[in-house]
């Protein structure tokens, strides 16, 4: 009887080639599919904060949000979006010789960008919609208060915290290509990301929707009040934190982390220990 899912050796040759497809993929494609990953991951960010607003227990809020947030994985897994952190294993087609570094480096650049127009898209549309009036303004107070968190973070924290992130994001990816059905595909990619949530990881991806949903919140001055009453900032903190000098502070120090977490360490790691070493054992 066929197995429903793929070895290890086989999930790693499989994402050589999608690897290799990736890096040969037409420029709009690629940016299309770039946009609808960081809409997919904004809207999995989005509705993870509207779930948690209002909840005060730290450990319920954020096992909530851990519930929520792997939606957008998971319709980025069925419709094959082009996701920056996902891609960060290309470096494995590189290492197997498949693909050139330059390749490599344009694919990491269109789909980073690409991903963060998306989401910071959909950032304005969901302000646009009205949603963070929920609970009176609480909504948008704690869209602010998310991304204070994000935006003021120690870079070694932000570093450390991005590669734990995009080991369990990249672990995800390759438990949901393991399986050969949707079901399985769907809880191959839910629970490593339910971990990385719970855990309060950074990813560079979902960052992209948390400050600018942040900075867009900030310019309204219901949701400043709100937060200066919920969460005791002032509003001069609020207006010096939540800048584009805030959002690149986090983004730089996340981003190389979660390069190395899924570029090197879950990518480089099993590539040697089930396509190198093996075969010098055989």
């Amino acid at each position: 009887m066929e197995n429903n899912y793929y070895s290890p050796v086989q999930i790693l040759e499989n994402n050589i080639k999608a690897g290799i497809n990736k890096a040969n993929m037409g420029l709009l494609k690629m940016i299309l599919l770039g946009m609808f990953a960081g809409m997919f991951i904004a809207i999995g960010a989005e509705g993870s904060n509207l779930a948690a607003h209002n909840l005060t227990g730290v450990g319920v809020a954020r096992t909530l949000t851990g519930v929520i947030f792997p939606i957008g994985l998971m319709m980025l897994v069925v419709t094959g979006g082009e996701l920056f952190t996902g891609n960060c294993m290309l470096t494995m087609a590189l290492a197997d010789h498949k693909i050139k570094a330059l390749q490599m480096i344009k694919n990491w650049g269109v789909v980073y960008f690409s991903n963060m127009l998306g989401s910071i898209l959909t950032a304005a549309c969901v302000y646009a919609s009205g949603q963070y009036d929920y609970s009176d303004g609480a909504l948008g107070a704690f869209t602010i208060k998310v991304a204070m968190g994000k935006a003021d973070i120690d870079i070694s924290k932000a570093i450390f915290s991005g590669i734990l992130c995009n080991i369990l994001v990249c672990i995800a990816v390759l438990m949901s290509s393991a399986a050969k059905d949707l079901i399985g595909k769907l809880f191959g990619a839910f629970f490593p990301i339910l971990i990385f949530v719970i855990s309060g990881f950074e990813h560079c991806v979902a960052n992209m929707y948390y400050i600018p949903a942040g900075i867009i919140a900030s310019g309204n001055s219901k949701y400043v009040d709100k937060a200066c009453e919920l969460y005791g900032y002032t509003s001069a903190q609020i207006s010096d934190t939540l800048t584009v000098g805030g959002f690149v502070h986090n983004l730089l120090p996340v981003t190389l982390g979660n390069i190395i977490g899924g570029g090197i360490i879950v990518s480089l790691g099993l590539y040697a220990a089930h396509l190198v070493l093996d075969k010098k054992e055989k």
